[in-house]
């Protein structure tokens, strides 16, 4: 999840570059000194996006995520496929980290916050429309609370396509529960959703890497005050 350049519409214009917003006093990671403030405050001037059960669960989603495009590339692809070998034991790796995909989001519901940002997630605003007319437009302003509308509509299409991902690969595995039929189709559709989710998260991890601060969100759970005020102009930390 993240915010990528150019979202704040007409606030880049001011937005002050990360160099120019590290606080005095911050390592070269504009991480701040140790320690943090009261709730939804950090060190220097940050503020807290995320506390470690999401990024735990962001983290270990990834992971699982990245098992499975990796062996899938394995299995389909036939350099791949030499290079590595051992195909019954790829498969076997593909179907257990395909299983343990929903562990992660299950298992962080546990958390207050988890589920809170899940309600923010699942609600669209008139600031959402907004948001995605000007994305398409190129232009305009993007206003947007914690999540902006792009976030919203990523977490609902992967959400989505785990589901179904998961769905069909039970019917590949477990041929006795569906006829020949429904299993073939159950592979067709396998494939091209995993083809599209390769695709869509490429995407989605070059524009986490076009923006170091929402990167530095996920990974140390703070991010500048300068940066949620110009991404994030409606998020009120804290609340």
């Amino acid at each position: 999840m993240t915010w990528t350049p150019g979202s704040a519409g007409r606030t880049d214009a001011t937005m002050p570059r990360p160099s120019e917003a590290r606080p005095s006093g911050t390592g070269p990671s504009g991480s701040g000194p140790s320690g943090s403030g009261p709730s939804g405050t950090g060190p220097s001037g940050r503020v807290r996006r995320f506390t470690p059960a999401e990024r735990w669960v962001h983290r270990v989603t990834a992971a699982l995520m990245g098992v499975c495009l990796v062996t899938a590339g394995c299995l389909y692809l036939p350099p791949l496929a030499e290079l590595v070998g051992r195909r019954r034991l790829v498969v076997t790796v593909h179907e257990w980290a395909g299983l343990a995909l929903p562990v992660p989001v299950l298992l962080g519901l546990a958390s207050r916050a988890f589920r809170a940002d899940l309600r923010v997630l699942n609600r669209f605003g008139p600031h959402d429309g907004i948001w995605l007319r000007s994305a398409l437009r190129r232009r305009g302003p993007r206003p947007a609370g914690k999540f902006n509308a792009g976030q919203k509509l990523w977490a609902a299409w992967l959400a989505g396509a785990v589901l179904v991902m998961l769905g069909t690969g039970l019917l590949m595995w477990f041929t006795r529960l569906a006829p020949l039929l429904w299993r073939t189709g159950a592979t067709f559709v396998h494939d091209w959703l995993a083809l599209a989710l390769g695709v869509v998260l490429a995407g989605h991890i070059g524009k986490a890497l076009g923006d170091p601060e929402a990167r530095r969100g996920m990974r140390t759970g703070f991010v500048g005050r300068w940066w949620a005020e110009s991404a994030h102009p409606l998020w009120r930390p804290g609340d």
